[in-house]
């Protein structure tokens, strides 16, 4: 059965009748998603050691698990207390404990931390792939291999490598995404949940598919006992808070160390649009990363105004509050072209644009690639890229 035929297939499907089984290998779209997954994993291993020559001779996995990565392995190996000696522990609490606790459970198959995080953002990456393909198709069928493509070649697409929390989030949030498009709540609900875990986003997340639950015909008007099932995505992000208080003796204890250590508190978005430029003019270094960070912003204002104009109401609920938590609750702009990977309404615009015009689609790699690539070498030797 074609990709088409299965989607046609599962259209037809009455709304009480059990899901269609899918494979993981058995949809062409899953295969050629899979296909970019690991073709992209070669390419860019192949421009990390081309890139390497005169700028770094640290070992691969250490080139893959630079500061973030760094935290959530101390967070796994000590806890939020921190490494003996280590002079700034209280930052720790700013990053949630989904990631950390799945490496200290992993720990006893895979002894080494470092390759332990960048398997865990290479499995991740994976999920992605293919989730994401799945949800582009869902949308419009046959735009799930541009989506895909688009999504790899985004600037920041080293981060599905690096040993961050960006792929292990959206292995789960697409798919809860998925799920919730396809009226399954309480499974979108668990998986929205475990991301929550992991990154403050899924809040974000759980924002989008309540608004979505709400318009949907298989939401609210189908069963509106499954609303319950939204309060689930929460539950981690309460109980981190709950910790918090214990331990540190404040409940926003991880918001305040990253105003501490980040600088991200609140400003007017039009003077955090200043400070970033400013850094952009003063630190030679990062010039080109602040730059980035700014095309990113507007590129988010961008998709939240269109969504908006098409209203997409799940999507723009989804994109708003990190727009806010982006632009406006930060000093400058930092870690905003990172979070780009987030917005898979972008990429899946990006598809749907491209499976009807391929000029549009080649613009978008005439631009996108080559950013992605330097991006790729520059992180991967000791700058930041987002």
């Amino acid at each position: 059965m074609t990709e088409t035929q299965q989607a046609k297939s599962d259209a037809d499907q009455p709304d009480d009748a059990p899901p269609t089984r899918r494979g993981w290998l058995t949809q062409p779209g899953d295969r050629t998603a899979l296909g970019i997954w690991f073709f992209w994993h070669v390419a860019t291993y192949i421009y990390m050691v081309l890139a390497a020559p005169g700028r770094t001779e640290a070992p691969l996995l250490d080139r893959l698990t630079p500061w973030d990565a760094e935290n959530f392995i101390t967070i796994a190996q000590y806890g939020y207390a921190g490494a003996p000696g280590m002079t700034d522990a209280p930052k720790l609490v700013a990053f949630f404990p989904g990631l950390p606790l799945l490496l200290r459970d992993l720990n006893w198959l895979i002894p080494n931390y470092d390759l332990l995080i960048v398997l865990v953002s290479v499995v991740g990456s994976a999920v992605v792939a293919v989730s994401l393909s799945r949800l582009s198709n869902s949308y419009k069928e046959g735009t799930g291999t541009w989506t895909t493509l688009a999504f790899f070649l985004s600037p920041w697409a080293v981060f599905m490598w690096a040993g961050y929390s960006e792929a292990p989030f959206l292995a789960l949030a697409i798919p809860a995404w998925l799920l919730a498009r396809k009226g399954r709540w309480e499974w979108a609900a668990v998986c929205a949940a475990f991301a929550s875990s992991i990154r403050i986003s899924g809040l974000f997340l759980a924002l989008g598919l309540a608004v979505m639950f709400l318009v949907a015909e298989n939401g609210w008007r189908a069963d509106w006992k499954k609303a319950l099932w939204l309060v689930v995505p929460g539950l981690p992000v309460v109980a981190y808070m709950i910790f918090l208080k214990v331990t540190v003796g404040e409940w926003m204890a991880w918001n305040s160390a990253q105003s501490q250590y980040w600088g991200r508190y609140p400003e007017q978005p039009w003077q955090v649009l200043v400070n970033t430029w400013n850094r952009s003019l003063e630190e030679s270094v990062l010039q080109t990363s602040y730059r980035e960070e700014i095309i990113a912003a507007f590129v988010l204002v961008a998709v939240i105004l269109w969504q908006l104009f098409r209203r997409q109401w799940a999507d723009f609920a989804y994109l708003l509050p990190q727009a806010v938590a982006l632009l406006a609750m930060s000093s400058f702009y930092m870690s905003v072209g990172r979070a780009s990977l987030l917005w898979w309404p972008l990429y899946i615009g990006i598809g749907i644009a491209a499976a009807r015009n391929r000029w549009a689609f080649m613009a978008y790699v005439a631009v996108a690639a080559p950013v992605m690539a330097i991006n790729v070498g520059n992180f991967t030797t000791g700058a930041w890229v987002g």
